[in-house]
């Protein structure tokens, strides 16, 4: 049976879609595999590590009538890969081998029965669908998702916390020392619903997503969370576990605050950065009217120093930063202006956008 009959690179789209989060080597040789199922002219591409399962369609030719079966996902990829983009490649089933043939080049898998696939159970109590378009959830992802732990044994700080109530949709992710948090409007209020996605699943969704106005549908259940999007669907488990009030972590009314440019800031803490040492990757900021420093050293007595020229006329401030938090926040948001509230050397830094309400983020000070 001839299962498929398209071109390289649209049955390569179709796998790297749902390969990405398959594991080379797993206990369960199957979960190595990707699980085709052929219901006439459609086939359906579907992968799981038992914790997330993705699955996509696609018309991709080949003979009518139902089939399924599983092969090797990387290795189908690989190989693709290796084919030139516009030929036409054929797989085609016979007894427990797949057959895949491209120009001269032929390929002989060795398959694993469907049945075997294991599917994740999908959950029954989801609440109401809410949806925003994926560009505006990617940019969201990628607002905070450089302060979620990582391995930490307070596993609910191993991925970010999604809340959706009334008409917000608000992320949130935090390992301890620093906090991000964004926030965007739904069409729709809908009642509360609050889950956490693990890192994984974050950084999938964050890989899937695309910068375009479609939109990406969310249901979330008591233990799992699904979203369907670009003729995706992508069931997840959640983290157990309550993550801590973050509405108690944000300062409010910081008497000293500055607007500054954040591409200059930026560069002026990459430099900086240079010379701090491997372990503590510290630095001093000194603000004072008219001028920001910054100051870092080194075990072996070496120093970096950088000013910039700022509008300020609050007190003066020496405080003490992980040079990498700061470098994070402002890498991952694409304003030109950023905003940033102190209070004094012993409290909390709150960094924020002028031009976007949602965003805070929240930087603990370091001794130096």
């Amino acid at each position: 049976m001839i299962v498929l009959k398209a071109p390289q690179q649209k049955l390569l789209d179709a796998l790297q879609s749902v390969a990405g989060i398959v594991e080379r080597r797993h206990t369960l040789p199957i979960l190595a595999n990707v699980l085709l199922r052929k219901t006439g002219g459609a086939l359906e591409l579907t992968t799981s590590d038992l914790e997330i399962q993705v699955r996509t369609q696609a018309e991709l030719g080949g003979d009518g009538g139902n089939y399924a079966t599983t092969v090797g996902a990387r290795k189908l990829i690989d190989i693709l890969r290796t084919l030139p983009s516009d030929q036409v490649v054929t797989l085609s089933a016979a007894q427990s081998k797949l057959t895949l043939t491209g120009g001269k080049s032929r390929f002989t898998l060795q398959t694993l029965p469907a049945d075997d696939f294991p599917l994740v159970n999908e959950a029954v109590d989801f609440g109401p669908a809410f949806a925003v378009p994926q560009k505006t959830l990617k940019t969201l992802i990628n607002q905070v998702h450089f302060a979620m732990a990582v391995h930490d044994i307070r596993y609910y700080l191993n991925g970010i916390l999604f809340v959706a109530e009334g008409k917000t949709l608000t992320l949130v992710a935090t390992d301890g020392h620093r906090l991000g948090l964004a926030q965007a409007q739904l069409e729709n209020e809908i009642p509360k619903q609050e889950v956490i996605l693990p890192r994984k699943t974050v950084l999938e969704l964050q890989r899937l997503l695309k910068d375009e106005d479609t939109p990406i549908e969310m249901r979330f259940a008591g233990n799992q969370a699904k979203f369907m999007f670009s003729g995706m669907e992508f069931v997840t488990k959640l983290v157990e576990g309550k993550f801590p009030d973050y509405n108690r972590v944000i300062p409010k009314n910081h008497k000293n605050a500055v607007v500054l440019g954040r591409v200059p800031l930026l560069a002026s803490l990459q430099r900086a950065a240079i010379l701090t040492s491997e372990k503590f990757k510290g630095v001093r900021v000194n603000i004072e009217p008219g001028l920001l420093r910054i100051a870092s050293s080194n075990a072996e007595q070496e120093e970096a120093k950088e000013e910039i020229e700022i509008d300020y006329a609050g007190d003066a401030i020496e405080i003490g930063f992980n040079v990498t938090y700061l470098m994070d926040v402002l890498a991952n948001i694409n304003h030109e202006m950023v905003k940033i509230e102190l209070q004094d050397s012993n409290s909390s830094a709150l960094i924020t956008v002028p031009e976007q309400t949602g965003f805070k983020y929240v930087v603990m000070p370091m001794r130096i």
